[in-house]
């Protein structure tokens, strides 16, 4: 059976990869990863608020600005990251992608050009953004997200991939301009952890909430949208944890399955049962190759292309009846 997919510019065997998760922060990991199959290693997150300029020194070996040493709630620093590609890229012959998480087109993006340089084959820009200043408009974000991507674009000459958050008012309009700019591909979706509150304390707590397969639906939708629209590579990632998870993402056009949350609950191991549950699907349903079933019911090829939209909305609420209570 033929599971090849082009992303990125990487022909892959298949289309299953861990997403970015802190899995990658143990090589012993990383190398059951590759065991179990996976077509690519994506590295967790270097953060924008961890920047030192490159040639400083780490941050624990810095005064903080009372006097002591800087503390971080980060497992690596970005000299540890940049170490840990060249130990992943040592430990594994499959593509590694690398990723920098922030929202400012400032000094912090100077990273990439080190990350390149430290031997990941692609870098994923995560742009974890909420738009909360009344005075930003959604053009204004669109405009932050672009200017990161071209800014980081020149940079490094490394495939590179932006992963968007679904908060953004005009998708379909920013992914075309990043596919304009040269992006080698996009990511559906980056995962908001919501805060919750305490009330007892009064205060705001971290909440995390693996995925489950209801997540994906979104990612569908704009898949689907979008895959027939723009020249670059697009991934799923969140909500898939079967193969009938997968199978829906790829007719919807993605050419990369990025997984999480079905690792941590799975192992790695699972990687292995999703590529064999694929095959199985494919020959069960008389295809020899993933091209068979890639973008067939996208925006364009769908039969009836109106479901993507408001046509689905409306047909969901005008079927719901409300069932009399037994004895009524």
């Amino acid at each position: 059976m033929d599971l090849t997919t082009n992303y990125l510019g990487f022909r892959l065997p298949h289309p299953f990869m861990p997403g970015a998760s802190p899995l990658v922060d143990s090589l012993d990991m990383v190398r059951r990863l590759e065991d179990a199959g996976a077509a690519a290693i994506v590295m967790h997150s270097l953060f924008q608020e961890q920047y030192v300029p490159p040639t400083s020194p780490p941050p624990a070996a810095r005064a903080a600005p009372g006097g002591g040493p800087v503390t971080t709630q980060f497992a690596l620093d970005p000299q540890q990251y940049l170490e840990q590609i060249r130990r992943i890229k040592a430990s594994v012959s499959v593509p590694v992608i690398a990723s920098l998480n922030g929202t400012l087109a400032d000094e912090w993006l100077e990273w990439a050009r080190s990350i390149e340089q430290a031997g990941a084959d692609a870098l994923e820009l995560n742009i974890y953004y909420l738009a909360a200043d009344p005075l930003e408009s959604g053009a204004e974000v669109d405009r932050r997200i672009i200017h990161i991507a071209r800014r980081v674009r020149g940079l490094v000459s490394i495939p590179i991939a932006v992963k968007l958050s679904v908060f953004i008012s005009g998708v379909t309009h920013l992914v075309n301009n990043l596919d304009a700019l040269g992006v080698n591909g996009v990511v559906l979706f980056n995962r908001f952890y919501q805060p919750d509150i305490d009330i007892e304390t009064r205060t705001v707590v971290p909440a995390i909430k693996l995925s489950d397969s209801s997540e994906l639906l979104v990612r569908l939708r704009w898949l689907a949208i979008l895959s027939p629209q723009v020249r670059c590579t697009l991934a799923v990632s969140g909500g898939v944890h079967t193969t009938e998870d997968a199978v829906k993402a790829l007719m919807a056009g993605a050419s990369a399955v990025q997984v999480v949350s079905a690792l941590l609950k799975n192992g790695p191991e699972h990687l292995t049962y999703l590529k064999a549950g694929l095959s199985r699907w494919l020959e069960d349903h008389g295809h020899g190759t993933l091209a068979g079933i890639q973008g067939i019911l996208d925006h364009r090829r769908c039969p009836n292309p109106a479901d993507y939209e408001r046509a689905n909305y409306t047909r969901i609420l005008q079927s719901w009846r409300v069932e009399e209570p037994p004895g009524s």
